[in-house]
Parts: C-alpha cells; structure tokens; sequence
C-alpha cells in the first residue's frame, strides 16, 4: 500500500522524507571517502551533491474538476472557477528527478614526498570533501527529516480526529 492515497500531506511528507534519506545516504558516503586521495581509477575523489529536480507540474496536472458535485461561490471572476482536489498520485517519487554531481572544485595540495600519489615535486592532492561542511549538510537533511517526520505524524493525527467525529 502507498503512503497517501487519499490524505495529501502523508504524500507530501512521504516525499520529502524520501528526498532528505537519499541526501543522508550521500552525506555518509562523502564522510567515509573524505580521507581517500584516490579513486580506483586515479583521480582524486570528488564530493558528491544530490540535485532533485521537478519532471513535470504535478500540481496542474493533477487538479480534478468537481464542479459537478461542488459549486463554490465567488464573489469576483478572477476568483478560482473550478474547486479541484488534488489525487493520490504525489506520494510516490515519480514525478521527482535525482541527480548525483561532482564538486569539481580541486582539493587541497599537500606537500608529502613520500606518499605514492605524490606527482613528481612530491605533492599530493587530496580530495576536496570538507567534514565540517559535510557535517552541517547532515544537520540540516536531518532537521529537515524530522520536519517531515513531524508534518507526518500531525497529518496522521489529524486523520485520526476527523475519524472520531
């Protein structure tokens, strides 16, 4: 069963936990790689960025027209002419477009003669993945899950009310 098939916010919050795990998963991986110097290839290991993007305007494609069942008054023309509700369709990650991109700005270069990555004036360039910056990237993905989390759970709540009425 998905997460929201007929209360929008569970969609909505579903959708941005699922965004804010896969920022975490690449947060983490970033951490264990920022004291490697090389890849299995040779160059020097990048930092890595999670872009979410929109496919398409979910919003305007998924208005229903219920102006059948529903009249709502207006007292101007410029108002909304057609009350609509939005489907079950925004729960799933679909209609969102995850990218993985490099940093390709370089990293440090560290003068260590002895390291077998050395170039030939013996310096080495290590990758360019900051901790500290790493670290507030994880703070804010983990406050913006808990935000989630908590829209979740008074989403849920207020399911639950509206069933004891």
């Amino acid at each position: 069963m998905k997460i929201g098939d007929n209360i929008l916010g569970f969609g909505i919050s579903a959708k941005g936990l699922s965004v804010q795990r896969k920022k975490m998963n690449l947060i983490a991986e970033n951490l264990a790689n920022g004291n490697s110097v090389r890849t299995a290839d040779g160059q020097p290991v990048q930092r890595k960025v999670l872009n979410v993007t929109q496919k398409r305007n979910v919003l305007n494609q998924q208005v229903v027209d219920f102006s059948k069942t529903m009249k709502l008054a207006t007292t101007n023309r410029n108002h909304i002419s057609n009350p609509g509700l939005i489907t079950n369709k925004t729960s799933s990650t679909s209609d969102l477009e995850f990218k993985v991109t490099e940093d390709n700005t370089p990293g440090d270069i560290v003068y260590m003669p002895e390291h077998p990555n050395a170039d030939e004036n013996g310096y080495v360039q290590m990758s360019n993945i900051n901790t500290i910056t790493e670290m507030i990237d994880m703070i804010a993905a983990s406050r913006s899950y808990e935000a989630n989390l908590t829209a979740f759970n008074a989403s849920k709540q207020m399911a639950k009310d509206s069933l004891e009425i």
